[in-house]
């Protein structure tokens, strides 16, 4: 951005602009919030479902501190028929080893409690109604892209190449992409908020359009050094390059095109891995003089820049009322070599599924440690007894000195952890207007320390079950370690959602995927729990999920109450793919018998 239409003396020879390029971007704009509101008009039938029940109201937007009703005596939970530790049984069994028998006489004895019912209505997503369509938009085309996305892409990408082209030349007419670069800014600056405008109304998490942040990034930067070096060839050819530069207006030009260069170049991978900070910090730099340069170099596009400004104010002011200042406590477990937060204070008002964003106001973390942020999945319930659960896998420095301040606290006085100052962000992303406990069956695949999701979840639905606020009635957990010895500390926690389990079944699967020197006949196991070797087979976890469920309806005898299955994986890409495979992949007479089967998928990273 590098010329300004009201300096006419240093602009090269072109031909004259037979329309308002204010006019087109302001049309291509139109065009773009569109397309916005056709995703969001989708999205209407779940909202309305999802609001319709006051359990949703207030959830998932701000942590609260809540009195924690006492915790709910439930049944003793019925012997399963297969007591023997599932470690001894083969991968290929151990998916139908345990007896469902028990699921009618369970529903029939929940029937006739005290509980009184309010089911969350189930809204099927467009996706089941529109499977083969699916299927197809969900192939992947990259290691990052898939068709549906790449289909996106090229159709903004459409839009911007006619608002440049349209009677124009990129050779005789630079300014026109100008203009385009200017009618982005917005665009690119909404993208990259935490609360994210399009994100909301479109129901997709702000960590899911960060393809389209970066895409629509270079989209902004090839148009504004098109725009720059189309003015700086006409200059050199006329000779006026060293004159017209000495203008101010073209000298914030040259400012704002190299700002963008700037982002363009600290937004790759490798800056946003290996040096976020260095990232974040170029971010916020560059962003401020492209704005401030773009002003200046043609001050008729201070509207688009204060409607930038406007989104990243909007950005910082429900940030900061997200935020919360608060006193956790840390400590170690080197079975899983990760950090166990928790935060008492807070006990509310997340939804199953959230992340928080963590800073951790120590000196021993270092003096610059408080500018480190990081997202890590809530581990807990909402309104649980032990507030807010976070565990921070050791996975770099900032994890393995939060890690090693944690394991001090074993040679102090206070042999059950150590207390420090934490700054929470959130809550943010989760399963949006999908409500899990509207579905009949369950299944939640996890890898690594994405357990914290899966039991996030799991606890959710148990205790929403037991207040006559769950449609599962099957529930089925699995997860993939590297090691057998991971499952030590969970093994109390496991326990008890198989004991609170008793109006839904519940079956966890724990496989590890490396030689152990546990002795696993040594890890006492309770019934419904199982150690294996091998990965997690995902088609067959999936199908035995699908007759439990099918199971449930036929002895109902009303097959009309079915609402479907989710299926919930975080962890590895790979587990994703094979789980998005094994939706993909059901049987078409069993999807509709359980009224169809939908993923849900978390992932790693920023």
């Amino acid at each position: 951005m590098s010329a300004s239409a009201n300096h006419t003396t240093a602009e090269p020879h072109t031909l004259a602009p037979t329309v308002n390029p204010f006019q087109l971007v302001l049309y291509a704009d139109v065009v773009l919030l569109c397309g916005v509101a056709v995703f969001a008009l989708f999205t209407i039938p779940r909202f309305l479902a999802r609001f319709s029940k006051g359990l949703e109201w207030g959830q998932g937007i701000f942590f609260q501190s809540a009195d924690v009703a006492p915790p709910r005596r439930s049944p003793k939970r019925r012997p399963t028929l297969n007591q023997q530790s599932s470690f001894q049984l083969g991968s290929e069994d151990s998916h139908t080893a345990h007896s469902h028998s028990h699921l009618v006489r369970r529903v029939s004895e929940k029937a006739n409690g005290r509980v009184r019912y309010s089911f969350p209505p189930h809204v099927r997503s467009w996706s089941t109604l529109a499977l083969p369509l699916a299927r197809i938009l969900n192939t992947s085309v990259s290691r990052e892209f898939s068709l549906g996305q790449g289909i996106l892409m090229l159709s903004y990408f459409g839009v911007l190449l006619f608002v440049a082209l349209y009677q124009s030349s990129l050779f005789t007419d630079p300014v026109r992409t100008g203009f385009v670069a200017m009618s982005q800014i917005p665009v690119v600056v909404a993208l990259a908020t935490k609360f994210n405008v399009i994100g909301m109304v479109t129901d997709v998490a702000y960590q899911h359009l960060n393809y389209l942040h970066r895409f629509a990034g270079l989209l902004l930067a090839i148009a504004a050094n098109i725009h720059t070096l189309g003015y700086v060839y006409q200059w050199s050819l006329d000779g006026t390059f060293t004159e017209s530069i000495k203008h101010p207006a073209i000298a914030w030009g040259l400012v704002a095109t190299f700002a963008v260069d700037v982002l363009v170049f600290m937004s790759t991978e490798t800056w946003r891995l290996k040096a976020y900070n260095v990232f974040f910090a170029s971010h916020v730099l560059a962003v401020a003089v492209l704005l401030v340069a773009t002003c200046f170099h043609m001050p008729s596009t201070i509207p688009y820049v204060l409607a930038a400004v406007a989104f990243y104010g909007l950005d910082l002011l429900v940030r900061l009322l997200k935020t919360r200042i608060c006193t956790a406590r840390i400590r170690p477990i080197p079975e899983l070599a990760l950090t166990r937060v928790e935060v008492r204070p807070l006990n509310a008002g997340w939804r199953a599924g959230q992340h928080v964003r963590l800073r951790v106001l120590s000196l021993w973390m270092g003096w610059w440690a408080w500018t480190e942020v990081h997202p890590f999945t809530i581990a807990s319930v909402s309104r649980g007894p032990e507030g807010m659960v976070l565990m921070c896998k050791k996975a770099g420095d900032w994890t393995g000195k939060l890690y090693e301040m944690a394991k001090l606290s074993e040679y102090g006085d206070e042999a059950y952890g150590r207390d420090v100052r934490v700054w929470l962000e959130g809550p943010y992303g989760g399963p949006g207007h999908s409500v899990f406990a509207s579905y009949s069956g369950a299944l939640f695949i996890a890898g690594g320390s994405g357990i914290t999701f899966a039991l996030a979840a799991v606890q959710d639905l148990i205790g929403r079950d037991m207040d006559g606020t769950s449609r599962v009635k099957v529930i089925e957990l699995a997860w993939a370690v590297q090691d057998a010895a991971a499952l030590v500390p969970l093994v109390p926690l496991f326990t008890s959602l198989l004991q609170q389990s008793t109006l839904t079944s519940l079956r966890i699967q724990v496989f590890y995927t490396r030689a152990t020197m546990t002795d696993v006949s040594k890890i006492f196991l309770p019934p419904g729990l199982t150690l294996l070797p091998g990965r997690p087979r995902v088609p067959k976890l999936l199908d035995a999920v699908l007759d439990c469920t099918m199971s449930i309806a036929f002895g109902s005898k009303n097959k009309t109450e079915l609402s479907g299955v989710v299926v919930g994986v975080c962890g590895p890409a790979g587990l994703g793919k094979d789980a998005r495979r094994a939706v993909d992949t059901v049987d078409p007479r069993r999807r509709k018998a359980v009224r169809g089967v939908e993923l849900h998928q978390e992932s790693f990273g920023w």
